[in-house]
């Protein structure tokens, strides 16, 4: 099983952390470059998407999430 880990920033991006591929809707994936740690943009202001490029903090986005357990998922009919 690998090690891999998504940490969602207080105001700012998803790091992911482990071994990462990241495909586009076609399943093409994006080239890395050997990372083993990135973030994925929650503003929407990043200028490179779906990266963070640090927009958030210029843009004054705010969303905390603190963690929570889920509810169990509805059955398929």
């Amino acid at each position: 099983m690998s090690d891999f880990k998504v940490i969602v920033r207080n105001n700012g991006p998803l790091r992911l952390e482990g071994d990462i591929t990241i495909v586009d809707q076609d399943g093409k994936p994006f080239g890395l470059g050997g990372r083993t740690a990135l973030g994925l943009c929650r503003c929407g202001h990043s200028s490179n998407k779906p990266f963070c490029d640090g927009s958030h903090g210029k843009m004054g986005f705010a969303s905390e999430c603190p963690a929570r357990d889920l509810p169990p998922p509805a059955p398929k009919a």
